[in-house]
């Protein structure tokens, strides 16, 4: 059953519009709907998503998703973009023709756990994640999730022109810039779904300004199946994402053992020797994985490392690097 929040601008912001109350004005102009039209709005958008994403990610990844309604939320759209809270991985969009400045939101947990999925983990081994930040390989993910997201955005609400969906990088929740505070209050409507597959449960949320969404008709296309070459296509390219993400690297080298007595008496200037006499042998790991083993050296001014060989496949090394 549809529930629908009615969220009451703060008394700041009312102040900012002299003379007249900001939501009263809203409604005036056009920006901001009656509950019955918001939740039949909303209920068309949830059924759309319902239908259409799982659809689209079993087509590109085999993976089965759950998707279900679960609340809309009329209010200014700062306010609800905040009220998702940190678990949320973010992307602002436009859509030409139809909105401007719509917000797509998905739980983190959904994006860490697509992450193990697609990196060869099999479904029964993955559980719920902790709630934590993405990394850099995880937002790298999130793009593409994000991208289906909006193409089913697009062919719902069929603007006109046939334009793509324009997103910017995904970033997480505690990384959004602040609000200018200068900028017009806008009303909005969010509205969130769960998103889960096997035992992992999460949610996406499509955050929209009602100025946009009250003039919105939705048709939900029909759901089709891609084949077999499009589900390649997503794989390769999600791993292409990921081998093309930056990682910190770092080099241990084995030093001559002391007592404890000698090491609590070190000062500055003093000097430790390499443990090897010869070939000086490097651990290079990267977030604790041990990758490579090897040589120390020099290059011109730089000091360098060079690679003697593979501690972990490629397979090892991709699976490890998705925290």
């Amino acid at each position: 059953m549809m529930t629908t929040n009615q969220a009451t601008p703060n008394q700041a912001t009312l102040a900012s519009a002299p003379g007249m109350d900001l939501a009263l004005l809203a409604k005036l102009t056009g920006g901001l709907g009656d509950k019955r039209t918001v939740e039949r709005i909303s209920s068309e958008f949830a059924q759309l998503y319902m239908e259409f994403l799982p659809d689209v990610f079993h087509s590109e990844t085999g993976i089965r998703i759950d998707c279900s309604f679960v609340s809309c939320t009329s209010g200014l759209m700062n306010d609800l973009v905040a009220d998702l809270g940190d678990g949320f991985v973010l992307s602002d969009g436009a859509l030409r023709n139809w909105c401007p400045n719509f917000v797509l939101a998905c739980g983190n947990g959904f994006i860490i756990a697509l992450m193990e999925l697609m990196l060869g983990a099999a479904a029964d081994t993955v559980i719920q994640p902790i709630e934590r930040p993405l990394s850099d390989i995880e937002l790298d993910l999130a793009v593409m999730v994000f991208e289906r997201m909006a193409n089913v955005l697009r062919s719902g609400v069929n603007a006109p022109g046939g334009f793509e969906a324009s997103l910017e990088r995904p970033h997480n929740a505690e990384d959004r810039p602040k609000p200018d505070d200068l900028a017009r209050p806008e009303f909005g409507v969010a509205i969130r779904m769960t998103l889960g597959f096997g035992s992992i449960t999460s949610e996406f949320a499509l955050v929209i300004p009602q100025r946009a969404f009250l003039k919105t008709k939705v048709t939900a296309p029909k759901a089709t199946s891609q084949a077999s070459k499009v589900k390649q296509e997503w794989t390769d390219r999600m791993n292409d994402q990921v081998r093309r993400s930056h990682v910190t690297l770092e080099a241990r080298i084995r030093l001559e053992k002391l007592t404890l007595g000698v090491i609590s008496r070190l000062a500055r200037g003093d000097v430790i020797a390499f443990q090897d006499k010869q070939d000086v042998h490097v651990q290079v790991s990267a977030n604790g994985k041990d990758m490579y083993s090897c040589e120390f050296g020099r290059s011109g001014e730089r000091y360098t490392v060079r690679v003697k060989d593979n501690i972990s496949t490629d397979d090892e090394i991709l699976r490890h690097l998705i925290g």
